[in-house]
């Protein structure tokens, strides 16, 4: 172990030589993880940048839809994750067989609920189009009816994807998924290119690249997964035999953390017929500030994934006093990152509002939004969301659920109706009831986290 390890001791010197992750190792977690999520970030600004030239209703249409895609992918995230922790608690216990079986639950199970929400939205557009969205333009309808048709097909294959990177990280390989990812989002952004540049198409232009990248991510990362000489690998087999004990060991973590994503998610998807309200230049003001937002929380979001991988090993070896010690140094280096990327944004922000080729009163919304929410995700996103994280790892999805959801329907909610429509502040209003959200949550995280009752908690 480094010498650097034995920094931060309370009370004379601590001996961590024989702790689960030195600095080597979490160097070699974490850094992938910041590439991936920066890909993903980077090319949902092409993305958008790319269909911007079509026109605000295309970026508009495009924006609506993105937010019902992430709402149900959360669903099979949040099961990823689940699975995730159970196959990283069992390789905590040295228990590789169980981790494997894990492994193979949870591709299949993830593969039959994304199939399940596939067909859910096909039969329901309608209902998502016309009642979901509320009254939005035609051009606007045309551009998310295009794109919805299209993108939803990709549901499976962004579900398999997700599965099998979450298993890569279990076992502390996230530059697996990191390739996969660069390869995912280079066929992406270049068929963007080529079907919007080249063949001057609208909605199906981002479409149909996207449903093609994830195909490909899909069949790689399975294919790779399915290598019998990996730690954890899947069973090579066509033929689905479920486990009912695996699988409620899964869901105790995957069904909590799925409602608190889905919900958080919904809660945006219910506040969007608000901002429909405010007219086709508060949506476009709101989409471009969810991809620039999604830019400043880049390094919460790696630091994230490679948390949960960590602590639950550590809870999986019954090391509680590495639970604590992992968790203070992430959240450290958690804030240090999202720091330094928000100085970078703020300063390249008006090159960046000018890149979207925003119209006046579209760009002077966006850079007050932006403005607050880079305040507000510096001093307090990560315990708001990292923090949970270990909650999360130690198998106490259950409050954090709670915690969440209560915290989102009062604010999130009720207040983007009374900050936003009731006090006349429109789509900033709406910003302001979300960071809300946040500091009740953080006060409330921290609260469950320094009682210590998450560390009584048991999965396997």
């Amino acid at each position: 172990m480094e010498k650097d390890e034995a920094d931060g001791m309370e009370k004379g010197k601590v001996d961590r030589s024989h702790y689960l992750f030195d600095n080597k190792a979490l160097r070699a977690l974490i850094l992938p993880l910041v590439v991936e999520q920066l890909l993903a970030v980077l090319v949902g600004m092409a993305d958008s940048i790319m269909i911007a030239n079509v026109g605000e209703a295309a970026v508009s249409g495009v924006s609506l839809v993105d937010n019902i895609m992430v709402l149900f992918i959360n669903v099979f995230a949040a099961l990823a994750t689940g699975g995730a922790v159970i196959v990283g608690q069992y390789l905590g216990q040295k228990r590789t067989e169980q981790a494997c079986r894990a492994s193979t639950q949870i591709v299949w199970f993830i593969l039959l609920i994304s199939l399940a929400i596939m067909a859910l939205i096909y039969f329901g557009k309608g209902f998502i189009l016309n009642v979901v969205f509320g009254h939005i333009d035609a051009d606007v309808m045309h551009h998310a009816d295009v794109y919805l048709m299209i993108v939803t097909a990709s549901i499976p294959f962004i579900a398999l994807y997700n599965a099998g990177a979450a298993i890569f990280r279990a076992m502390g390989n996230s530059k697996v998924s990191m390739q996969v990812s660069v390869l995912m989002n280079i066929i992406n952004v270049c068929g963007n290119a080529v079907l919007i540049y080249g063949f001057h198409r609208g909605a199906e232009g981002v479409a149909i690249p996207t449903l093609v990248s994830r195909m490909v991510a899909a069949f790689v990362i399975i294919g790779l997964l399915s290598n019998q000489k990996l730690l954890v690998h899947i069973d090579r087999t066509l033929r689905y035999h479920p486990d009912g004990r695996m699988i409620r060991r899964i869901l105790s973590i995957g069904v909590p953390n799925g409602l608190e994503n889905s919900m958080f998610q919904l809660g945006k998807i219910l506040v969007l017929s608000l901002v429909s309200s405010f007219g086709t230049f508060a949506i476009a003001a709101n989409a471009v500030c969810n991809v620039v937002a999604m830019f400043e929380i880049l390094p919460g979001m790696a630091l994230n994934l490679a948390m949960t991988t960590v602590i639950a090993q550590c809870v999986g070896a019954g090391a509680y006093d590495q639970v604590k010690y992992y968790t203070k140094k992430l959240m450290m280096m958690t804030y240090a990152g999202i720091w330094m990327i928000n100085i970078v944004i703020v300063l390249l922000l008006p090159v960046i509002l000018r890149a979207y080729n925003l119209s006046d009163a579209t760009a002077d919304i966006s850079r007050q939004i932006m403005y607050f929410h880079t305040i507000s995700c510096m001093l307090i996103w990560p315990f708001s969301f990292s923090l949970p994280c270990t909650l999360r790892a130690a198998g106490d999805a259950q409050v954090t659920m709670y915690i969440s959801l209560a915290s989102m329907w009062i604010c999130r909610i009720v207040f983007s109706y009374i900050f936003g429509k009731y006090m006349g502040m429109g789509v900033f209003g709406v910003w302001v009831a979300m960071v809300l959200d946040w500091i009740v949550r953080s006060i409330f995280m921290i609260i469950r986290y320094r009682s210590g009752k998450w560390m009584l908690k048991k999965v396997i």
